[in-house]
């Protein structure tokens, strides 16, 4: 619609005393009210109402354009003072956004530059992904592998150790409810200074009286002062800690937890010592307290060796072999000596033993549908032998014989001890891992090769100290023997990488765990790719200052503030 002024000098003054509403259309010869026609006013009882708003207006007496207008309560001045209100820019909500104090504003800066900060600290955070890339048949392992065969998956010993040994024990329902009594224990007993101060007093009370019988023995380095320990999540030696003290300290946490129940300060301490006292002091926690205790000790020394630095790949699977022959032979013959140890045990606690060839009845709400059960088979069977053997599968899914395999193979490139590991046999065998790096005829030229690279190594004296893999190649490189040995050098290469590349992949993987969590557990891959790339490429990422990020958020639409 084009709108102009009516050139007429008689429109020309309606114009001049009715600007806020009035305009014209050339093209239909009529005149309409602005005002009623944007706000829909409702006009129809009004005299020519709704000519005013519809076909327009042509009938060009003053009388009736002022019947419209009508009174101060009229569509029509309801309507004029909507427009006005609308034209007034001082009213309007983005206005008031931007007239917002400075404190607001302050403030509003410093929650964005907040939830930057937190975003980056997540993204530095260290990584537990390990048990992403377990699973044969669903897990990240098994993706990779589709994509290239050769990608070998061998964690760090320590870690893998952890998840089999704790992680997975705790599948178990009655094993998990274990550690969780076990954790509330230690948390309820050393709960304060004063609570410690007790244990340790009245623990060094039961030693004195126990050397005074003679039921303990005297000499340097024994019944040294202990306290409860506390279980950490990433070693799982620490857990083996934590229950050896529960166990040696069980009747002295007795004794504080009785002295809870009847002295708490509230009524919430005394309900959970209460709850703890009744818990604890059941055969069925008692059995899986020495069941776990027994096998976390199968593999102390193990958990030792493998924290030590300067600890070799050889010895490492020779400990971890010698772990699953004690767990097979715990699971053949080590019932009657396990069940000797517990009885003893709740004998000297005063705890209830039950009939083994009683009925076994659970604690609690009995199951639905549940089979009757002799309690030999419930804590032989259903405790013993299935605790057991879910760590022997997951001990033997973890060092596989080609995991194992791998991994003494690449410790024949270790050059300590004047290269003492070196074997050519299980070298052309690690290359043999390799078939896209290694063709038939290059195994045939790394055989000679090995042959010549030996002696070279032997009559060096440059290459007579050194440590360990790494060291080897940086000397190799920095002599130019990479060059007279290329296929050498890739086996040390492959070696190299072979961690690298699984910590690199662990690490982004656990990122996503970070991104996609439970909350977020149906984004897209395109948003994760996006989302990911901040931690890829975290370099660049922490080179970006705040207020950067915020100017970008702020432009992605139009946002409050």
């Amino acid at each position: 619609m084009v709108i102009i002024l009516f050139e007429s000098n008689c429109l020309t003054a309606w114009f001049s005393k009715l600007p806020n509403w009035l305009e014209y259309s050339v093209a239909k010869n009529a005149a309409f009210c602005l005002c009623c026609y944007l706000s829909n006013a409702d006009i129809r009882d009004q005299v020519s109402g709704d000519s005013f708003v519809g076909k327009g207006f042509s009938n060009w007496k003053e009388k009736k354009i002022q019947t419209h207008v009508g009174g101060p309560n009229s569509a029509h001045n309801q309507a004029l003072s909507k427009c006005q209100d609308l034209l007034n820019q001082s009213q309007h909500i983005q206005t008031i956004f931007f007239k917002q104090s400075d404190q607001a504003r302050i403030e509003y800066q410093a929650r964005l530059n907040s939830s930057v900060d937190c975003v980056k600290s997540l993204l530095r955070q260290g990584y537990d992904g390990a048990s992403n890339m377990q699973g044969e048949f669903n897990g990240l392992k098994t993706l990779i592998l589709k994509e290239n065969p050769c990608a070998y998956y061998v964690h760090c010993f320590t870690h893998q150790l952890q998840l089999a040994l704790v992680a997975v024990a705790k599948n178990h329902n009655q094993i998990s409810l274990l550690f969780t009594l076990v954790s509330n224990v230690v948390n309820v007993v050393g709960a304060s200074c004063k609570r410690r101060d007790i244990v340790r007093e009245k623990q060094a009370a039961k030693v004195a009286e126990a050397l005074n019988t003679r039921e303990l023995s005297s000499g340097q380095g024994l019944n040294q002062e202990t306290n409860l320990k506390h279980a950490g999540d990433i070693h799982w030696g620490s857990h083996y800690g934590t229950l050896v003290s529960l166990a040696s300290m069980f009747s002295t946490v007795i004794d504080v937890l009785e002295m809870i129940l009847e002295d708490g300060s509230n009524s919430e301490q005394r309900a959970k010592a209460n709850v703890l006292l009744d818990s604890i002091q059941s055969f069925e926690f008692v059995f899986n307290l020495h069941l776990m205790k027994t096998i976390l000790a199968i593999t102390s020394e193990l958990s030792q060796a493998l924290q030590r630095k300067d600890q070799d790949i050889v010895n490492a699977i020779n400990l971890v072999q010698i772990s699953k022959v004690w767990f097979q032979k715990m699971r053949e013959s080590g019932w009657t000596s396990l069940l000797d140890d517990i009885l003893s045990f709740c004998e000297k606690n005063e705890i209830d033993v039950p009939q083994m060839e009683d009925i076994f009845v659970a604690r609690g709400r009995k199951r639905r549908n549940a089979q009757e059960i002799k309690n030999l088979h419930h804590y032989r069977a259903e405790l013993f032998y299935t605790v057991l053997d879910m760590q022997i599968q997951e001990l033997n899914a973890r060092f596989t014989e080609l995991n194992t395999e791998l991994y003494l193979c690449v410790a024949c490139l270790n050059p300590s001890n004047s290269f003492s590991s070196f074997d050519r046999k299980k070298l052309i065998h690690l290359a043999e891992f390799y078939p896209k790096e290694f063709s038939s005829v290059e195994l045939m030229v790394l055989n000679n090769q090995l042959d010549t690279y030996i002696i070279d190594m032997l009559c060096s004296s440059e290459f007579s100290m050194l440590n360990g893999i790494a060291d080897l190649a940086k000397k190799i490189v920095a002599t130019g023997r990479d060059k007279v040995y290329p296929l050498v050098y890739l086996l040390l290469t492959l070696a190299l990488i072979l961690h690298v590349a699984i910590a690199t992949v662990e690490m982004v993987f656990s990122a996503m765990n970070i991104v996609k969590n439970r909350l977020r557990n149906r984004m897209g891959d395109e948003w994760i790719n996006d989302s990911l790339v901040v931690y890829i490429k975290r370099d660049i990422f922490y080179g970006i200052d705040n207020d950067t990020i915020m100017e970008r958020f702020q432009k992605m639409k139009t946002r409050q503030g």
